[in-house]
């Protein structure tokens, strides 16, 4: 057993949810809404100096109010940061859903245990097909295994199995699943395990059991500790974020940026990643606390860069092309590929992968039961604007054209 595995006298194991509560809530978002256009500058003065990290609290200063007065000169740091160390690249993965079945009960999500729809989960060989598929798109290596959190289904062994399967056809292959116990993952390690996903969804404890009131998600510190898991079972890259509008999103990211440092500080070995995804309105009844414009996104994306150059910065297809198009070139280091989590208004004709792919009825039963989930449960997880009541699967879209553009490619 490792030390931050459960026990009889910590359940939920030890980790990050020890020390967490020590950080006051509104003491934390006051620090924000208070800073200084003084304060900012001398943040910014300390960073282009380039001599001491910055600190979490300095962090803060960068995402307050006042900061957005130094738009441009933020962004000009993050830009001579992301090219120090990632150099003219991007790392493009593309996300595979293996099952939609899910025992938790989130409000905001589509996958809702209470929700009306057949559940599935894939086999091998469909998912080698899907593979395959993937393959025949472009030269993507990293694959973003994703499923509901469903233990007894897509538990451990079923795990080891995915990735037996994919490891032929992918360099990279990273789990965005349940969290699990350290000698799970370092078991998962030995199949071909790279990185770990998992998004903590808010820091705010209270609040946190309103958004997760039944299943194994709604224990606040089992989740928490889920990184230290994975740091202690030696996961190579581990990802963590933040859903962006459960709560004040400047609280949110202000515990994440301590949460990495502490991280960063105790397993060392491992390299990190930050996901920034942001809810929006949604026809569902249920709306986010609050909303970050882009213009904050982007803003929040040069400070993290500014406050640690070395994560990767990643965002995904909720984010338009134009948008992670301009990003990229300030701060992103990684972006998902070849998914579109936005539906049409007029869905396009049932389709798997690409036009050339063919596809036997019941395949394309299979995947039109996974995949169209998000878009037609009218709680979906990225707040769909308008759902849609045809059950037609949408078309991937892939940003390969991307490549094209840059001098180097990074896989």
């Amino acid at each position: 057993m490792m030390k931050s595995d459960p026990t009889p006298d910590a359940i939920f194991g030890h980790g990050f949810a020890d020390i967490i509560d020590q950080y006051n809530w509104d003491d934390t978002i006051s620090m924000v809404d208070n800073a200084t256009i003084e304060e900012v500058d001398a943040v910014l003065a300390k960073a282009r100096a380039n001599k001491k990290a910055i600190t979490p609290e300095e962090f803060a200063v960068l995402i307050s109010p006042a900061a957005s007065q130094r738009l441009e000169e933020m962004a000009a740091l993050s830009k001579l940061f992301t090219c120090e160390r990632f150099g003219k690249t991007i790392s493009l993965y593309i996300p595979l859903y293996v099952g939609n079945a899910c025992t938790n009960k989130c409000v905001y999500c589509g996958f809702n245990h209470d929700n009306p729809f057949e559940r599935t989960i894939l086999s091998m060989s469909q998912i080698e097909e899907e593979c395959k598929a993937i393959r025949n798109m472009g030269p993507f290596e990293n694959l973003l295994i994703v499923s509901g959190e469903y233990p007894s289904l897509c538990g451990v062994d079923y795990l080891e199995n995915v990735l037996h399967t994919c490891r032929p056809y992918f360099h990279n292959l990273t789990i965005e699943v349940q969290p699990m116990r350290a000698t799970d993952y370092e078991k998962l390690t030995h199949f071909g395990l790279n990185g770990v996903v998992c998004f903590q969804e808010t820091y705010h404890r209270e609040a946190y059991k309103k958004y997760h009131p039944q299943g194994m998600k709604s224990h606040f510190d089992w989740r928490l500790n889920g990184y230290d898991r994975m740091g202690e079972a030696g996961i190579h890259k581990i990802g963590m974020g933040a859903l962006l509008g459960l709560e004040d999103w400047r609280g949110d990211v202000v515990m994440m940026a301590r949460h990495l440092r502490y991280l960063q500080k105790k397993y060392w070995r491992s390299r990190y990643s930050v996901n920034f995804p942001r809810m929006r309105p949604s026809e569902s009844g249920f709306q986010p606390k609050s909303i970050i414009s882009d213009k904050e996104l982007a803003q929040l994306t040069f400070a993290f860069r500014i406050f640690d150059h070395d994560v990767d910065i990643s965002y995904s297809t909720r984010e338009c092309a134009k948008y992670r198009d301009n990003m990229m070139k300030l701060g992103v280091t990684s972006m998902s590929a070849g998914s579109k989590p936005i539906p049409e208004v007029t869905p396009p004709p049932l389709t798997l992968l690409s036009n050339s792919r063919s596809a036997t009825s019941e395949a394309r039963g299979k995947w039109k039961q996974l995949f169209v989930i998000k878009a037609t449960i009218p709680s979906g997880k990225t707040g769909i604007l308008s759902s849609i009541k045809n059950s037609n699967l949408h078309q991937f879209h892939t940003i390969i054209e991307l490549m094209a553009n840059l001098p180097h490619y990074k896989h």
